[in-house]
């Protein structure tokens, strides 16, 4: 059995190291740990070595995955670097935050959603894998899932995990929401943990507007003068036999206040609150109007204008780049609770388990409004405004409208934080690819 020994080991805060190799021998799992120089904004650099490399061609298929074989020593390499990485972000966590902390995060990919809860314990004591439910990797085969991803075996995720959990002094819990996709499961799972300990180290937490929330994300903050600096706005005008349609948005902090800011007039009374709440909770003002042919139904003017309203931030968000890009966010109204988690992808994906087909009064309306075109308001929204978003009912509403207006308070909160700028990112795309267009 080869000896496998570590070397430059680094992790620094909102920083690129000088000499950044991220080199396991692994490739697939180099890609994951990755995700921490995008994610977590902590440049990462760690190398692994064996009496067997053969450097010839630092990007050939087998040097990149060197020690990929046998497969049951990928359980030592990937033990080692988490053990070792643990022990780098111990330094930082624990210099940063402090004991007695949590964070929690979700990340979205389109056919994944795992929940990542970070809790910091006196920094003197081991921290543990408390829960850790990703596997079946996905349903192909179905039952089993995906054992190798890559060259990765999928059974070590967990071995990486457990070790960087007990050398950083952290209690890690990851758990698989949904996953139909045994590679976007492990994703999630590695971007929401470098999610959650970007927060933990900021000292902030999803759902928790605290004054270090406030002072970072709030509208005195840096980042809220920064967008509204950008002059951010997109406008669409249409017509057809069917809809005439006027939608404008500028992301501009409700410039005129809640009331003048916000004026929506589709003709579906149920689709002007939604759209309404969206933009107050987003911070978001907006000129939204239809005249359609409610004679024949709510269909056209419904589709139209959620298409438009997508479409027109979309232009608004630009590139994308210097954004936060994801959040999640809970609203309520009435008795309904809803979380709404949003990535700003361009890979529009939408997934939820709202019980509109499965309502406790059987209703067929959220008032004046079609369940069945609440689902498609909700899935043009996401498509046009190229978003993954996954909803999550926590708590069903005495009515469907009240499902209908928690979303859309979810909604507009997880808006309102994945197109806000990150003055760290200087510019630069939240994503290991450095881009989101293509």
């Amino acid at each position: 059995m080869p000896e496998y020994v570590l070397s430059r080991i680094k992790c620094l805060d909102v920083s690129k190291t000088k000499d950044p190799i991220i080199t396991t021998g692994i490739g697939f799992f180099d890609h994951m740990i990755d995700q921490l120089n995008s994610h977590a904004q902590i440049g990462v650099s760690v190398t692994v070595s064996s009496g067997d490399d053969d450097p010839t061609d630092a990007h050939s298929v087998e040097w990149v995955n060197r020690h990929a074989e046998p497969a049951e020593d990928q359980e030592i390499v990937m033990g080692k670097v988490g053990a070792a990485l643990g022990e780098e972000l111990k330094k930082l966590i624990y210099s940063t935050c402090g004991t007695s902390r949590s964070s929690r995060f979700c990340c979205p990919l389109d056919e994944a959603l795992v929940e990542c809860i970070l809790t910091t314990g006196s920094g003197d004591t081991d921290g543990k894998l408390s829960t850790f439910t990703l596997p079946p990797y996905g349903i192909y085969p179905a039952g089993k899932g995906r054992s190798q991803i890559g060259k990765m075996q999928t059974q070590y995720v967990e071995t990486f995990f457990s070790q960087l959990a007990k050398s950083s002094g952290i209690d890690i819990s990851l758990v698989k929401v949904r996953g139909d996709n045994g590679h976007h499961v492990v994703e999630s799972a590695f971007k929401a943990f470098s999610r959650a300990l970007r927060n933990l180290i900021d000292g902030i937490n999803t759902n928790s507007e605290s004054e270090k929330f406030e002072s970072m994300w709030g509208v005195k903050s840096h980042s809220y003068k920064s967008g509204l600096e950008m002059c951010r706005e997109g406008k669409l005008e249409r017509s057809t036999k069917e809809t005439s349609i006027l939608v404008h948005i500028m992301l501009n902090g409700l410039l005129k206040g809640p009331d003048e800011s916000v004026v929506v007039d589709t003709g579906i009374k149920t689709l002007d609150q939604f759209i309404s709440i969206l933009a107050r909770e987003s911070l978001i003002s907006i000129e939204a109007k239809c005249r359609g042919d409610l004679y024949v139904d709510d269909h056209h003017t419904s589709e139209d204008v959620s298409i438009a309203l997508g479409q027109v931030l979309n232009i608004a968000f630009g590139t994308k780049a210097g954004l936060n890009r994801m959040w999640c966010a809970t609203g309520t109204y009435g008795d309904a609770e809803v979380e709404v988690i949003m990535d700003l992808s361009n890979r529009p994906c939408l997934n939820h388990n709202l019980s509109l087909s499965s309502n406790p009064n059987n209703e067929e309306y959220a008032g004046d409004l079609s369940l069945e075109m609440l689902d498609h308001v909700l899935e043009s929204l996401v498509m046009n405004s190229r978003c993954t978003v996954h909803i999550v009912e926590k708590k069903v509403g005495k009515s469907a409208l009240e499902t209908a207006l928690a979303t859309a308070t979810a909604y507009g909160r997880a808006l309102r934080m994945c197109a806000a700028v990150d003055p760290r990112r200087a510019g630069n795309t939240a994503s290991s690819k450095g881009t989101l267009s293509v």
